[in-house]
């Protein structure tokens, strides 16, 4: 909702306005779309490229358009956009036509991470574009899930016939949101934090955070069997594909056995034009410990040395899953997967 008062240009055309993005917040934006009747315009990825082209987001840019979306931190990945770079480009763009295209930064996973680890990354109001940013408070801001923010550059960017007033609270009362009425418990959470750790501790939690993604980083590719795709000094967290020779297995079985072991680690393809490349991904957290991280490389060594001798007709493959209300019922899942592991269930996506 960032954008949801960006209006139509005098002298534009009425049509539907769109929104440019590098299609790695498609929940976010689509919803976006829907309820505001904005098409969405998606920058096409490549095999070698995860993030926003700056290139190929511009050539998605007409006098429709009301912004461009950064992403500070892929869902998939956890790379920074060239949002510096997309800035340039679009104040060029915004001279040569006379345009006022924007952009926000969808900072939910990077918001709290690129300040305390990279001060000198521009990509915040730095930036003369940069008109709006969302962060997300449960991830790297430490609180549990329920709590996000959005800030604007100025007051006037954010319409007052989008803020709804009441006055049975005690006095004015402005509300922005979708929903009024909710739990108050992780605002004060996060109030709590910032207190209590202030930036000093902040950038303490982010640099281990960093630290123990290096690690972790190193450890897997010292296995040999997988190509990790993360960036360093980016989100905390560890992307990575197979590599090498073609095998009889893919990162989903490997997926499947690491759960039998008490690891959830997410397998998935990433976003169109890139869905033939498939990932495993670990997030770093601060209950993610180095000793955790030897735990789970070494698991994942012993699950790719047990894939390798398998026979592919053995391997177990979860069955699918029908879509709601058309075919039979799906199976029940192995036994194998409802085995309770001793040592708990470690989520780590």
């Amino acid at each position: 909702m960032a954008l949801a008062g960006q209006k139509a240009r005098p002298g534009q055309a009425h049509r539907r306005p769109q929104l440019g993005d590098g299609g790695k917040c498609a929940g976010l934006l689509g919803k976006f779309a829907r309820y505001f009747e904005v098409e969405p315009r998606y920058v096409p990825l490549t095999a070698d490229r995860y993030v926003i082209g700056t290139d190929e987001a511009l050539q998605l840019v007409n006098e429709n358009t009301i912004g461009v979306v950064g992403i500070l931190g892929s869902t998939y990945t956890g790379e920074y956009e060239p949002i510096a770079e997309l800035n340039d480009a679009l104040m060029e763009m915004n001279e040569r036509t006379g345009w006022d295209v924007p952009i926000h930064v969808d900072g939910a996973s990077g918001g709290f991470v690129a300040p305390f680890n990279r001060p000198d990354l521009l990509w915040d109001f730095r930036l003369p574009l940069v008109r709006s940013i969302n962060a997300s408070g449960h991830k790297y801001g430490l609180v549990y899930p329920g709590v996000g923010w959005v800030i604007w550059r100025h007051e006037a960017d954010l319409p007052a016939e989008l803020v709804f007033h009441v006055n049975y609270l005690g006095g004015d009362q402005p509300t922005f949101n979708l929903n009024f009425s909710r739990g108050a418990g992780q605002v004060l959470a996060q109030y709590y934090n910032f207190l209590r750790l202030g930036r000093e501790g902040y950038v303490a939690v982010i640099e281990g955070l960093e630290a123990t993604a290096a690690y972790l980083r190193r450890a897997i590719e010292e296995t040999g069997h997988f190509e990790v795709l993360s960036k360093p000094r980016t989100v905390p967290l560890v992307c990575f594909r197979l590599q090498g020779p073609r095998r009889h297995y893919n990162v989903f079985d490997i997926a499947a056995h690491l759960r039998q072991r008490g690891w959830i680690v997410p397998a998935y393809t990433l976003a169109p034009d890139a869905q033939d490349v498939a990932v495993l991904r670990v997030v770093v957290k601060e209950n993610f410990s180095r000793d955790m991280a030897d735990l789970l490389v070494g698991d994942l060594s012993r699950t790719v040395a047990l894939l390798d001798q398998a026979k592919p007709a053995r391997l177990e493959t979860a069955p699918a899953r029908p879509r709601a209300g058309k075919g039979p019922a799906s199976s029940p899942p192995r036994e194998s997967r409802q085995r309770a592991h001793p040592r708990g269930t470690h989520g780590v996506c």
